[in-house]
């Protein structure tokens, strides 16, 4: 890609110098492999909080920042992060809900894996997502790698990973930088 001047006189190299400094890039996201059997997305991003703290908000009661559902209004959705616990969509108080996958490692502020259909749930397809954590300065650093494998539709890696990065960039990061997560607090989740 070819950038354009955007002054003349050599002055946009100073406008895109500041623009550098001012605004740092923090978040990366790339389709690594595709095929018509699988593909795999790695997302990465910087957050202004511990890794212990990035994985707590990442855990538990996640419906302030992850918006896709398939009931119009779940009562919650909720990952349980512990081997065996699940990531779960409540739709009532009777317990009707989804189970988008199962948690199959989990240790705090470094790890989390689940496995399942996420929202791709009906298709046979399978996700193994893992979420790791790395102290950076006074922040963090998580990693976001998603395995996919089964019958792939030829655009599925690149609408996931626009889910993912709507999840992450648009949702996750501004409810952390925002510092609402403070603000609605880490409770558990009753479910």
């Amino acid at each position: 890609m070819r950038l354009k001047p955007i002054m003349t006189d050599g002055k946009w190299l100073s406008v895109l110098a500041v623009v550098l400094v001012l605004v740092p890039n923090t978040s990366v996201s790339k389709v690594v492999e595709s095929s018509e059997t699988g593909f795999t997305l790695e997302l990465e991003l910087e957050l202004p909080v511990s890794p212990e703290v990035a994985y707590d908000v990442m855990t538990g009661d996640i419906s302030k920042w992850w918006d896709h559902s398939f009931s119009d209004s779940p009562k919650a959705l909720y990952i349980d992060p512990k081997p065996g616990g699940g990531f779960y969509e409540i739709f009532d108080d009777s317990g009707d809900g989804v189970l988008h996958a199962t948690v199959n490692a989990a240790h705090r502020g470094k790890l989390l894996r689940f496995t399942g259909p996420l929202g791709l749930a009906g298709s046979a397809v399978v996700f193994v997502t893992t979420y790791t954590y790395e102290a950076r300065g006074d922040g963090s650093l998580v990693e976001v790698k998603i395995d996919a494998s089964g019958n792939i539709e030829p655009n599925w890696a690149d609408v996931v990973d626009g889910v993912w990065k709507h999840f992450l960039f648009e949702r996750l990061e501004p409810y952390i930088k925002s510092g609402r997560y403070l603000e609605d607090g880490l409770e558990e989740s009753k479910y």
